[in-house]
């Protein structure tokens, strides 16, 4: 009886156990955790470009007739600079230009604190650079100055200016002006002398292109020129009698005539290149100093009749 008792629970036993595997091997296999998402990294605010309705007036800066000029063109030194904007709310007050291993940049004043960064390009493109790119500002008697890499004079650059108070981008041109420099700031052979062109003492003229003031300005051309020991000298007839003075640099020259149209006699120190000139005129109610810029054509210059 006992024994009896003994088999029929090992037989229920192994019944159940066989039982218990049967039903192991119908159950599928849990599938693996999935492994979690990388988190994704927000996305960094995009600062605001200012369009057109939200810019003042823009003036165009770029003369398309002026040719680049480059830092192989120039003596390694530092020298002042005129920087042309093209917006009223972005003036550079003064501006100096370091040439160094084949390299420009330029120190600008702005003269006030109204922009934290500049960026060598458009805004667009500033609003989507790393902040790094951006140029911050440094202190300077009270206002802000932004050191700026100048690929060229006399060519539009690219510059955004981001605005402390609408903390937004404004695109901006700038045109680096070659004609303020000082001539001695050009490797030799860059422009045309009289030197150079091998011209003999004696009498010649030249065309000359008259521009700046109010455009109602102009001179005889072609101007008679005079060539001493080497050196270019040009008879400057405007079309009126009211000048009084022309000045380039800190010299003056007095009229060489007291009747008919004013007319002076000014060194041309070179050719093909924009000189800054001015001319003080009688006209308006109190005497008044205008900037012009002469443009002698070394091409035109022929032996006078």
């Amino acid at each position: 009886m006992k024994k009896s008792l003994i088999l029929l629970l090992s037989l229920v036993t192994a019944a159940l156990l066989a039982a218990g595997c049967g039903a192991a091997k119908d159950v599928p296999a849990a599938p693996p955790a999935a492994e979690p998402e990388a988190a994704q990294a927000p996305e960094a605010p995009r600062a605001a470009v200012a369009d057109a309705s939200q810019m003042a007036p823009v003036e165009d800066v770029v003369d398309p007739g002026l040719v680049p000029v480059r830092a192989d063109a120039l003596r390694d030194g530092v020298y002042d600079i005129a920087v042309d904007s093209s917006s009223s709310m972005f003036t550079v007050t003064s501006c100096e230009l370091t040439v160094a291993e084949g390299k420009m940049t330029a120190l600008m004043h702005t003269g006030g604190t109204g922009y934290l960064y500049i960026y060598p390009g458009a805004g667009e493109e500033a609003a989507q650079a790393a902040e790094s790119a951006w140029i911050p500002y440094a202190e300077d008697a009270g206002g802000h100055t932004f050191t700026f890499p100048v690929e060229a004079l006399d060519m539009g650059l690219d510059c955004a200016a981001f605005s402390k108070k609408k903390e937004m981008w404004y695109d901006r041109t700038l045109v680096f002006r070659a004609d303020s420099l000082p001539l001695e700031a050009f490797r030799d052979g860059v422009f045309a002398t009289a030197e150079s062109l091998g011209l003999a003492d004696g009498g010649y003229t030249v065309s000359v292109r008259l521009e700046g003031g109010s455009g109602r300005a102009a001179v005889e051309s072609p101007a008679a020129l005079r060539v001493e020991g080497g050196r270019a000298y040009a008879a400057i007839v405007w079309g009126s009698s009211s000048y009084d003075y022309m000045r380039i640099d800190a010299e003056r020259f007095l009229p060489l005539n007291t009747e008919g149209n004013s007319a002076f006699e000014i060194p041309v120190a070179a050719f093909d290149r924009a000189l800054t000139v001015y001319a003080d005129t009688t006209a308006m109610s109190t005497p008044h100093e205008i900037e012009y810029t002469l443009y002698f054509d070394s091409a035109s210059i022929e032996a006078a009749p």
